[in-house]
């Protein structure tokens, strides 16, 4: 009777015992303090070494960020902790108990509910349902009141809450939580797989660039969500901001070295700038890019019509002096070149109104744009953002209303669909020669090397690219065209931090004009001059900064949150009057049932611990080698005491089931 209890507890989880991993790349292990450790390790893939002799700790708790190139190793790590890997050499341990959990990459078209999709990343939470289905068939009356006890401590009667609260902070409408995830976008799936991971009360979560299918609300939601984060995060992101907001330290990985540094990605920007500052090369390199910023606010401060973009650059200025040197050694290197020429008006929109098919989702846009214009479009998910860029570009035409462009206008227009535009068996190179086809090919090899398609990467086919490596040739072939204006709709999805730098201080100097839709705030900040806010199907200056619109967006969620609570007053009297019948009735039994759950726990833990002492005096009386030299005294001593905890296991059983008969008697609340 006593084994069979004990065995139930054990089954419940209410008592953990460290299991085994049948993976030998990241063993677990037992260890007092609770951490993941590298000692000597040496990743590889294939015969590139991506990480050589690494040894570092990272203790429960953290939150680390994992910096480095596209292509350095950080999904290989990734890799490696899920138990997918083998290290090439040494060795990485992390507690055996410790559930892990990423997001898929893969989203099926299922019939599944979004809702309950997402409760399918809580395994523990889906287990339990199951066992407590098949104990509610089978009238065991015992195991289900176990099981609903279970089921209350892990949180499952809120799990639907949580996921519901995990879906709109990443931009779900409460209509969509019921639907298909087959009716979602690609887009839209990886969120569902965001949160899925998000739901699973993981000891270590494992995040690969989670921002890149979110737009700048779902990203601050995010962020926010994740610097509360109680268990270990490992999470790689190319979002300064983003970093700054959540993370606690930093791995850092170039040169197939791994190093950690303590703080946020600033603090790392900053240590990392001191030292390569110490490389008098890397500190000549620096000058000379800073001296190049101040020869341009120096020739055009003074010019009314170069104003703005002087102390554009003069805020980009002070920026880089910050942070530059711990990028100088990147391989990007561009400029964007100064346009011939641009009309007066490059574009004006007169009352413009954009609909698909009988919605109209923009309405009587008034919008001129002038040479020098640096515009950033904010406005919360799915508001008409892209769709604003559509019809300045050209792409999408006006359901009433006008749209002129001036003559001369040049536009360069960069979106994520584009980059299905680029010809897959064709190089780098081939695509600038089809553009320019009398340049000579040393001046356009020269051109792709400051993208860092260099030698046999820019003769190489597209198709294998990277989705980072098709956006840095997209962005390269627009800029060669020297455009008046450029159309840029999230330009740093896929791009790494180097390329990002590179893009941002390439985007500061350029003399042209731009329309920016980007989740970067660092790349907001520094580039855009104002803002125009789409929402609720208009277009109106935003006389504010991004930390201005970030308090915007607070705001609206709570007064949407206090909107969607508002209902009739008949029919919210009478939820109330439900509601507080409902509570009182659940406060009852919850009244009646917490002693007997107390009770019931703490007899649990008596109980193991009861069979384990009584374990080992039997074991000790069992052993013929304990009466070689006998000690009376020590003999009676142990047979009273197992005689003791023979008395007080029968006692404790018995009472045990007596509380799970009135658990049972009174009901779940």
């Amino acid at each position: 009777m006593a084994r069979d209890i004990a065995a139930k507890i054990r089954h419940s989880g209410k008592i953990r015992f460290p299991g085994k991993s049948d993976s030998s790349a990241c063993r677990p292990r037992k260890t007092t303090f609770p951490m993941i450790q590298f000692r000597n390790l040496t990743l590889a893939r294939g015969a590139r070494e991506l990480i050589a002799d690494a040894s570092l700790q990272i203790h429960a708790g953290w939150r680390v960020g994992l910096a480095g190139a596209n292509g350095s190793g950080k999904s290989s790590l990734f890799a490696l902790l899920r138990g997918e890997l083998t290290p090439e050499r040494g060795d990485c341990t992390l507690p055996a108990a410790w559930r892990i959990a990423s997001v898929s990459q893969e989203t099926p078209a299922l019939e599944v509910p979004a809702i309950e999709y997402v409760l399918d990343g809580d395994n523990e939470l889906r287990t339990l349902e199951r066992t407590l289905a098949e104990a509610e068939a089978a009238h065991a009356g015992e195991t289900i009141a176990e099981l609903h006890a279970q089921f209350d401590h892990i949180g499952g009667y809120s799990a639907r809450a949580r996921a519901a609260s995990l879906l709109a902070g990443l931009g779900f409408a409460d209509d969509e939580f019921e639907r298909p995830v087959r009716e979602f976008s690609g887009g839209w799936r990886m969120r569902l797989n965001l949160a899925q991971a998000l739901v699973a009360r993981a000891d270590l979560l494992l995040l690969d660039e989670p921002t890149n299918h979110l737009d700048l609300d779902a990203v601050v939601w995010l962020e926010q969500w994740l610097a509360g984060y109680r268990g270990t995060l490992l999470v790689v992101s190319h979002d300064r901001d983003f970093l700054d907001g959540c993370v606690t330290h930093i791995a850092h990985i170039q040169a197939a070295k791994l190093t950690l540094y303590t703080g946020n990605y600033s603090a790392f920007e900053e240590a990392r700038a001191a030292q390569l500052a110490m490389q008098q090369a890397t500190h000549e390199k620096q000058a000379r890019v800073i001296a190049h910023m101040e020869s341009f606010v120096a020739r055009f401060r003074a010019k009314a019509t170069k104003a703005k973009q002087a102390q554009s650059r003069l805020k980009a200025l002070a920026r880089m002096e910050r942070i530059a040197a711990a990028h100088v050694d990147t391989p990007f290197e561009f400029v964007i070149p100064r346009p011939e020429r641009s009309p007066d008006t490059l574009i004006r929109l007169d009352r413009a109104s954009v609909a698909y098919g009988e919605a109209t989702v923009l309405r009587d846009i008034e919008l001129v744009l002038t040479p020098g214009a640096r515009i950033g479009l904010l406005g919360p998910n799915g508001a008409g953002k892209s769709t604003l860029v559509r019809l300045l570009a050209g792409e999408l035409r006006p359901a009433s209303g006008q749209r002129s462009e001036g003559r001369g206008l040049a536009i360069g227009y960069f979106a994520q669909h584009q980059l299905e535009q680029l010809r897959p068996a064709e190089s780098p190179l081939q695509h600038l020669l089809r553009m320019e086809p009398q340049t000579r090919e040393q001046e356009l090899r020269d051109y792709l090397g400051g993208f860092d398609f260099r030698g046999a990467m820019a003769d190489s086919p597209v198709a294998p690219f990277s989705g980072g490596e098709k956006s840095r040739l997209a962005l390269a072939l627009l800029v060669r065209r020297r455009p008046n204006l450029l159309l840029l709709d999230e330009p740093t999805n896929h791009l790494d931090l180097e390329m990002r730098q590179a893009l941002t201080a390439a985007l500061a100097e350029y003399e042209g004009s731009l329309v920016l839709v980007s989740h970067d705030r660092a790349l907001l900040r520094t580039v855009c001059d104002d803002f125009m806010l789409v929402c609720d199907g208009v277009v109106t200056p935003f006389d504010g900064a991004i930390e201005d619109y970030i308090g915007w967006l607070a705001a609206r969620r709570a007064s949407r949150a206090a909107a969607g609570n508002a209902a009739p007053r008949q029919d919210r009297a009478a939820r109330r009057e439900a509601r507080e019948s409902a509570a009182a009735e659940r406060q009852q039994t919850l009244a009646a049932r917490r002693p007997l759950l107390k009770e019931a726990e703490q007899l649990e833990k008596r109980l193991a611990q009861w069979q384990q002492e009584k374990q080992g005096i039997d074991a000790r009386l069992a052993d013929p080698a304990f009466y070689a030299s006998p000690d009376p005294a020590q003999l009676r001593e142990l047979t009273t005491r197992q005689a003791e905890l023979v008395q007080a296991v029968d006692a404790a059983e018995s009472r045990w089931l007596a509380l799970h008969d009135e658990l049972e008697a009174l009901g779940e609340p």
